[in-house]
């Protein structure tokens, strides 16, 4: 017996997968969860269309720069998972898209805490999207705010990515 495959938009399928709904044979055109988000422990907790909020539980033991706080390239991985998951919502099928510019300011150290990262855009073209994703500890204050840029590739710009 050959398992048959449906292949889901991306939004449709995070949000099954989401909800627990999502049935064997189910994809779509990306790879959810991608494999850094398991390494690392990052989960998707809220999925829209061009929006998305992952959440980490940090430990300055897995997760700590030499001060002991959680190293700030992390802080950047989570934004970027929240922010690329946040744009793969909006790609057609058949197109891909990178970033070309990602910035993180940060405001407060985190030691171990659940990190939420609320990705946004804030202004979406044809092409061209910028977001803000706004990373919060447990008790809401702001730890980091990032920025990106992301073009969306069509055609042969897309092939094998």
């Amino acid at each position: 017996m050959t398992l048959s495959t449906t292949e889901l938009p991306v939004l449709d399928y995070l949000r099954a997968q989401l909800a627990g709904t999502l049935s064997e044979g189910q994809t779509c055109q990306f790879r959810y969860p991608t494999a850094i988000s398991r390494l690392l422990g990052i989960r998707l907790t809220e999925i829209d269309a061009g929006r998305a909020v992952v959440e980490l539980d940090t430990d300055p033991a897995l997760h700590g720069n030499q001060q002991g706080t959680v190293h700030g390239g992390l802080l950047t991985e989570l934004a970027d998972a929240a922010i690329g998951t946040a744009h793969s919502t909006v790609v057609a099928a058949g197109e891909s898209f990178t970033s070309i510019d990602l910035r993180t300011v940060f405001v407060r150290p985190v030691w171990r805490d659940t990190l939420r990262a609320s990705a946004y855009p804030t202004h979406s073209g044809r092409t061209i999207t910028h977001y803000q994703c706004d990373i919060t500890r447990g008790d809401g204050k702001t730890v980091a705010t990032v920025t990106s840029i992301v073009t969306t590739l069509r055609g042969e710009r897309s092939a094998g990515r």
